[in-house]
């Protein structure tokens, strides 16, 4: 653990915790022998030419005197630490976390946005995490504007752009069991993962008056071989009217294994 100075903040170099619930360790590590064990809730800070330990009290009663002496924070902030730790204690979980709305309350209030049993939601986006040549940090790729359209009407066509979407049902009574052949990526699996996909592309242009003629491109992302499906499951129910772009990337949700976007913008530019 150590900390860099650069432009002025204090970035904080520390490490990966391990959670045993994601899918992938078991299917690469015996865990049973390697006899995991859990951290001592609390942290360690070497400060003038000490080490000082600051556990949490509610699991190491015996600590909290020893936590209050240490010249680690003010008598304040660990007061507000205190605090958060016992509304977290005794309140709802939901107390401890403020969702960032700014986006949403402003699509709201231009009316393009509607939250409920039925929501609308017009923010298209799609994250994806590349196996090679890894960005060193998250940056964007592109993004889409609107503009007024001028000419004649008859002249002008329909653009959309539908957001990414993965091999995950809505619903499901567990993350995984809600996965399309979760944990199976052999052939049959995969064409199920596929078509399952193409099938949410498809309803979702039919929702806004389209269909894949109406597509400039078509995106997949996806690190599994998919080759045997490209033309079956894609080409053949109309996908590559615009062409398919395969994009060797990871969806960005531990467990999903394939993903796709579909666009038709009326003008693209690349810088």
């Amino acid at each position: 653990m150590r900390t860099d100075l650069r432009d002025g903040f204090r970035l904080d170099r520390g490490f990966q915790l391990f959670n045993p619930a994601y899918p992938e360790p078991p299917r690469l590590l015996d865990l049973e022998r390697l006899d995991l064990r859990a951290f001592t809730r609390g942290v360690a800070v070497f400060r003038g030419g000490r080490r000082h330990r600051l556990l949490d009290p509610r699991s190491e009663p015996s600590s909290l005197l020893a936590t209050l002496r240490a010249p680690i924070g003010s008598v304040r902030a660990k007061a507000a630490v205190a605090a958060m730790s016992l509304r977290d204690a005794i309140g709802p979980v939901g107390a401890l976390i403020t969702e960032d709305v700014s986006t949403r309350k402003t699509l709201e209030r231009w009316g393009i946005y509607k939250d409920g049993d039925q929501p609308v939601n017009p923010v298209a986006r799609t994250n994806v995490c590349p196996m090679y040549d890894k960005p060193s940090e998250p940056v964007m790729y592109a993004f889409s504007y609107t503009v007024p359209a001028k000419g004649s009407g008859g002249l002008l066509r329909g653009t959309f752009i539908l957001s990414g979407s993965g091999d995950r049902r809505a619903g499901g009574k567990t993350f995984h069991e809600s996965i399309v052949r979760y944990n199976n990526t052999s052939p049959e699996g995969l064409r199920e993962k596929v078509d399952f996909v193409v099938t949410e592309m498809e309803r979702r242009l039919r929702l806004l008056g389209f269909s894949w003629k109406d597509a400039v491109s078509t995106q997949v992302y996806t690190v599994q071989n998919i080759g045997h499906l490209v033309g079956e499951v894609l080409a053949a129910r109309g996908a590559g009217e615009g062409g398919i772009v395969w994009t060797y990337s990871w969806p960005p949700v531990i467990g999903l294994e394939y993903e796709m976007d579909v666009r038709g913008a009326a003008r693209e530019i690349l810088v």
